[in-house]
C-alpha cells in the first residue's frame, strides 16, 4: 500500500477521533453519512467531467478530491486500507473474468 495514502487515512481517522475546530474531514463526520456519500457522488461527477473533457490535470485533481472522500467514507464505515488492499489482491489473482451483461429491451 501507498505511504501516502495510509498517512492520509491516519490522519481521518485522528480527525474522527480528536475533533479540531475549523478541520474540513471533521465537518464531514460531524454531517455524517449522508454528507460524506454526497461529497463521494458530487467528486465522482466531477472526475468523469474532467476526464471527459480531456483534461489531465483537472482530470488527476478530481481523482484525488475522490479518493480522499473515499478515504473518510471508508474511515466512517471502519473499513480499513487492508480490507481494500486484500479484496484487490483476491481480484489481481483472477483472469478470464469477463462479465457477460444481460441485454435490456428498451422498447419495453
Amino acid at each position: 500500500m501507498n505511504d501516502t495514502w495510509q498517512e492520509l487515512y491516519k490522519t481521518i481517522q485522528s480527525r474522527k477521533e480528536n475533533r479540531q475546530e475549523g478541520s474540513y474531514t471533521c465537518y464531514l463526520f460531524e454531517k455524517g453519512i449522508d454528507k460524506i456519500l454526497k461529497k463521494c457522488g458530487e467528486e465522482c461527477s466531477e472526475v468523469i467531467i474532467a476526464s471527459k473533457n480531456g483534461n489531465n490535470a483537472e482530470t488527476v485533481l478530481e481523482i484525488s478530491d475522490l479518493l480522499y472522500h473515499l478515504t473518510v467514507l471508508m474511515v466512517n464505515e471502519g473499513i480499513r486500507l487492508e480490507d481494500i488492499q486484500a479484496e484487490l489482491d483476491k481480484r489481481s489473482e483472477k483472469t478470464g473474468n469477463l462479465k457477460t451483461f444481460h441485454q435490456v429491451d428498451k422498447n419495453s
